[in-house]
């Protein structure tokens, strides 16, 4: 899940949403996996990024595509470029 690529537009991640709650901005959580420095072992490593979706797309649970943007606030340098995969949607009662 954790894929990281520079084109000359910037750097580009994939992630995970796990906020949606502000006006216009996600929350994308970038995980990736490392080797441990000291006993090699593979470790789940994972950050948080703001992210700005004008139009409101991505909702908790789906899987987007983030791009490097200007700073639009103290925490948002990153800006909604795709919905990769959209969350799979549970009913919330059944019959």
């Amino acid at each position: 899940m954790a894929e990281t690529t520079t084109s000359k537009k910037g750097q580009e991640k994939l992630g995970q949403v796990v906020s949606t709650k502000m006006a216009k901005t996600i929350v994308v959580e970038v995980s990736r996996r490392v080797a441990h420095p000291l006993y090699r072992r593979i470790v789940k490593k994972r950050k948080k990024f703001y992210a700005h979706d004008e139009k409101g797309l991505a909702k908790v649970g789906d899987l987007v595509r983030i791009v490097e943007h200007r700073p639009l606030s103290k925490l948002k340098r990153w800006a909604l470029a795709e919905v990769v995969r959209a969350a799979v949607q549970v009913s919330g009662h059944s019959a």
